[in-house]
């Protein structure tokens, strides 16, 4: 700021920061400037990993993926919100700073063509500028610490979460038992959750009753510890600074409803990813699972499928085939073709020889997906052992001979296994997929 020597001797000092800014400033602002831009791309690499993974495990596995998806996401989520409200924060707060060192004489009330009325409310909310820089500062400083504390709380419990769900599920698949996963999951939500809940309340219920050194305190004492020592507190030494120094139910409903919102948010954003043509005006436009004959879907294309996020169905090259052979390729369903290859050839786990027991397999599954061309059986199918080589998923390929067909629209059915806890007629329809020579 360039300013004639006497005219800067009758200012006071204002070129320094303020003496009570928060000394962290300067790497809260390198923390949020770095990792803001990793924090908005996370959410969609979780997307990707989620709809990556589920094809692999199948609806067994559903509920646990998409629980922990939740968490994570976010988690997340508050993190790029964190840093880019705090960004914001801290912009503003610069520019109050620097607007001070060019006016150090504050707001000239006088000067502004604004009403009596308007006037005294400003000067009321806006007072001091001073004050309102050191508000600003502190303000900037408690947006970042909750964003990061309210997140690392989530991905603590996404964590320890799944890490006693593997364990459970370790256990009683070495035990012989076939778990439940969804079940499995929910008992060991409750087991973690419920005593964070519970015990706060007995705490404060029933705490002063307790003798000393009683066993009802010494257990309750032991659950604090516990879940201290894996990052679970209800009063860490974030929130127990802000609350104490401010209204503690306000602090806590205002927590609980973001957290509310976002999470309610990122499901509304994973229901628009697997069915994105309920957003928008299309109520009156015909469903394609009213007319399947009529519906043509752009997954069952290899040209045209999103691999990272469309569902694992059976597909072909391309809606126009123009060779000799149409390439049908199958991916493997380990919920639906682990269920019926169990089901329907229980033997080949017997069979002595990996190379037997492997064409045995391979045998079943030809059985269970046979494919149809224009409504007849294909009496040559021969299925080959193959990936999906976009996403490494093991699949099924044959290739059919289609030169004779004449020009036109034709149609391919690819049979699937019912579904193990879904006994809908449509669950089990085969496939659809329409093609033009």
């Amino acid at each position: 700021m360039n300013q004639p020597d006497d005219l800067r001797a009758d200012l006071p000092m204002v070129d320094a920061l303020p003496a009570h800014t928060t000394p962290t400033w300067e790497v809260e602002l390198l923390i949020s400037g770095v990792a803001v831009f990793a924090m908005l791309q996370l959410p969609g690499w979780l997307d990707d990993q989620l709809f990556a993974l589920m094809p692999r495990f199948g609806a067994n596995m559903s509920e646990p993926l998409q629980v922990m998806y939740l968490y994570t996401k976010t988690a997340a989520v508050i993190l790029a919100i964190t840093f880019s409200l705090h960004l914001l924060l801290r912009a503003h707060w610069i520019a109050l700073v620097g607007m001070h060192s060019v006016h150090p004489d504050g707001v000239r009330w006088d000067k502004l063509r604004i009403g009596p009325v308007q006037r005294q409310l400003d000067a009321e909310r806006v007072g001091n500028v001073p004050a309102s820089i050191e508000r600003a500062d502190n303000r900037a400083t408690i947006v970042f610490a909750l964003g990061v504390q309210l997140a690392s709380t989530l991905l603590v419990i996404s964590l320890v979460l799944a890490l006693l769900f593997s364990l459970a599920m370790a256990i009683l698949m070495f035990a012989g038992v076939r778990p439940d996963a969804g079940l499995v999951f929910t008992y060991c939500a409750t087991g973690l959750l419920l005593p964070f809940a519970l015990a706060p309340l007995i705490d404060r219920q029933f705490g002063k009753r307790f003798r000393p050194g009683g066993l009802a305190q010494r257990m309750l004492a032991a659950t604090y510890r516990v879940y201290a020592s894996v990052g679970l507190t209800r009063n860490s030494s974030v929130m127990a600074l802000l609350a104490s120094h401010s209204n503690e139910r306000k602090v806590t409903i205002s927590m609980v409803a973001v957290m509310f919102v976002i999470i309610l948010g990122v499901s509304l954003s994973l229901k628009t990813l697997r069915d994105p043509e309920r957003i928008g005006g299309y109520s009156l436009f015909p469903d394609r699972k009213d007319l399947p004959a009529r519906a043509i879907n752009a997954a069952t294309y290899d040209l045209q499928r999103n691999p990272a996020r469309d569902a694992a169905v059976p597909y072909v090259q391309n809606i126009v085939v123009t060779g000799p052979y149409l390439q049908v390729v199958v991916p493997y369903d380990p919920y639906r073709d682990d269920a019926a290859l169990r089901r329907d050839c229980p033997a080949m786990s017997r069979i002595a020889g990996r190379a037997v027991r492997a064409a045995a397999t391979l045998d079943c599954l030809q059985r269970l997906h046979p494919l149809m061309l224009d409504g007849k059986a294909i009496a040559s199918l021969r299925y080959d052992i193959a990936s999906d080589p976009r996403t490494d998923r093991p699949a099924l390929v044959a290739m059919v001979d289609v030169r004779a067909l004449a020009p036109g629209r034709h149609e391919l059915q690819v049979a699937r296994p019912t579904a193990p806890d879904d006994k809908r007629p449509e669950a089990s329809a085969p496939y659809r997929i329409p093609f033009w020579r």
